[in-house]
């Protein structure tokens, strides 16, 4: 029987198109997978960590989900799915990432990543064919087409070559995800030996009816994270590949990866920033179990600093997630800038918290404690290391100039909806999805920020604090508006140290924008969030690591954010701007 959205949904409800149903979804696989601190629950942290110890995928909770009607989730409401939004897709996957990012990948995500090409570019009888195996539970992955800087899973291609009835496919590649348990293969092969935009098309491929003798099986690899992922490797010979396996035309290939690449990387930003979020009700169990004194005056800019970090890095996360539905042709620059700065700032959030954990945080088999040193492991595997910025380099290098010269300064500001939470929003779009050109509504919302803040500019408090801050990125961005414009108009290497900085910057700048935004659309009905404290907090922190100067801060602003996060830990609620439950 086809597992449908109702499995996991129960009809009569509101369908998925709001934030209230996201987290309602969330919530129950929250209460499904149970208490992630209990020793006992098989699918809680201490089972999962002994999983990846093993070197295995955690075969009782993967069952769970496939039970759950997991993969609805990953198919477009259009063909009996639950996808309607990009944001409210990374809300529902967040219970999780929250326990493991292995787990979120090796069965979940990795099937949307592959799927996309079919949603963005795939015949109605492709869509459904995709659509039913993934609501039936099955796996489907990617093999990508070699990128420079390319870490092992990015290395190495495969090529098709045309025939009377076909393709026929070789090639091989080491390390894929999923590769022998897949159900479905989504082929990104060079299809064209020039280099140019039309080099590449998508195939897709059922490993149960390969031709015999033309396809190999490579052993194993072991990875240094996500070791319960199962990866392995493929090798094509002479495959036979029948006409209709063609998705879109030959040579869409290029412009299909570039579409799929803005959902990937922004809900990889969406959700793994729950992830940093386990580690940090981990450091702040550590300072205040068996305490009734406050934490340690030593504690409070770590955690208050980390905890601001990952409020920026969801409010980013969330913005482009939303621009993908509300402003399609343009989302593509600020998707790569979002997955750009966002693994920097997670990285060094570890960094921090491992101070604070010490030993504890190396701890595999603690529940409370353990969680550090595994996703130290995972983050670089998931695609947060430097092949996925110098991927992201390579979107938003070429794009500076232009932006200079007619964009900058010169735009509108985008709509509220953008920024304001529980706005309604279009259904997401793969094939309207951008991929060139379309001005910056980022860096218009900042300076239209920095121009409602200034009289509170000079004064005291947090809000002369964050008017100062949001003036300080202004200018920043005057100043590489004069920069850019003096790049070269076309061939600007990504491997120029000068041009890596500008990227650094530019990124820098348009996610404090943000955090800008989405501080001045709330409501009120949060009043922690709607108190500048956070934003100053994680403002000054992002222009710290940018070299922009920045204000000293008032000395309410480490408390109050501390003060916010033991009580949130003592809740148990996560530590994200939706502050929801991260347990049953």
């Amino acid at each position: 029987m086809t597992i449908t959205a109702e499995i996991i949904h129960p009809p009569g409800a509101p369908f998925g198109r709001t934030e209230a149903d996201a987290h309602a979804r969330a919530a129950r696989l929250e209460a499904l997978l149970g208490d992630p601190y209990d020793p006992a629950n098989p699918h809680g942290l201490q089972a999962l960590f002994a999983a990846d110890d093993r070197g295995e995928p955690p075969a009782a909770t993967e069952t769970l989900l496939a039970g759950a009607g997991f993969g609805a989730e990953l198919v477009p409401a259009a063909h009996g799915g639950l996808l309607t939004r990009a944001d409210l897709l990374a809300r529902a996957l967040r219970p999780v990432f929250r326990r493991d990012v292995a787990l979120g990948f090796g069965y979940g995500i990795t099937s949307l990543f592959a799927a996309g090409a079919v949603w963005t570019s795939g015949t109605a009888r492709q869509r459904q064919d995709v659509a039913d195996l993934l609501l039936n539970g099955g796996r489907a992955t990617i093999l990508h087409h070699e990128l420079a800087h390319a870490n092992a899973i990015l290395r190495h291609e495969f090529s098709a070559r045309r025939t009377a009835d076909g393709y026929r496919l070789d090639g091989r590649k080491d390390v894929i995800i999923n590769a022998a348990r897949a159900d479905l293969q989504v082929v990104y092969a060079r299809t064209d030996a020039a280099r140019g935009p039309r080099s590449h098309s998508v195939l897709l491929l059922d490993p149960d009816r390969a031709g015999s003798g033309h396809v190999q099986r490579l052993p194993r690899v072991a990875l240094p994270g996500m070791r319960g992922a199962l990866f392995s490797g493929l090798e094509f010979t002479d495959c036979p590949v029948p006409a209709e396996a063609l998705v879109g035309a030959e040579g869409d290939g290029v412009g299909v990866a570039l579409r799929v690449f803005q959902v990937n990387r922004s809900v990889i930003c969406g959700v793994v920033t729950s992830a940093v979020g386990t580690v940090l009700h981990s450091a702040v169990r550590a300072v205040t179990e068996g305490r009734t004194a406050p934490v340690a005056k030593r504690w409070h800019k770590p955690l208050a600093g980390v905890f601001a970090d990952l409020l920026a890095c969801d409010a980013m996360a969330t913005v482009v997630l939303r621009a993908l539905s509300l402003l399609p042709t343009q989302a593509h620059v600020y998707a790569a800038a979002v997955k750009y700065v966002v693994p920097d700032l997670l990285r060094e959030d570890l960094e921090e918290l491992a101070t604070v954990l010490g030993a504890r945080g190396y701890d595999h088999a603690s529940p409370a404690y353990g969680a550090l040193d595994k996703l130290v492991r995972d983050l670089p595997v998931a695609g947060l290391g430097h092949a996925g910025s110098a991927s992201c380099q390579a979107v938003l290098v070429p794009q500076l100039r232009g932006l200079a010269e007619r964009s900058w300064f010169a735009e509108e500001e985008p709509p509220p909806q953008l920024f304001r939470s529980g706005s309604e929003l279009p259904d997401l779009d793969y094939g309207l999805l951008g991929i060139a050109g379309g001005g910056d509504f980022m860096a218009a919302s900042l300076v239209g920020s920095a121009d409602r803040l200034a009289p509170a500019r000079g004064t005291s408090g947090t809000l002369g604090a964050l008017a100062d801050l949001a003036e300080a990125f202004r200018t920043e961005l005057r100043a590489l508006r004069e920069q850019c414009r003096r790049l070269p108009t076309s061939g600007a290497a990504l491997t120029d140290p000068a041009v890596v900085v500008l990227s650094d910057r530019y990124a820098g700048v348009v996610g404090a924008a943000g955090v800008l935004g989405i501080w001045e659309h709330q409501d009120g009905s949060d009043p922690f969030l709607a108190d500048p404290a956070w934003a100053v907090l994680a403002l000054s922190r992002l222009a710290g690591r940018l070299g922009i100067p920045a204000p000293d801060l008032p000395d309410s602003v480490h408390a109050q954010l501390l003060d916010e996060l033991v009580r949130r830990h003592r809740d148990g609620l996560s530590c994200d701007l939706d502050a929801v439950s991260h347990a049953p």
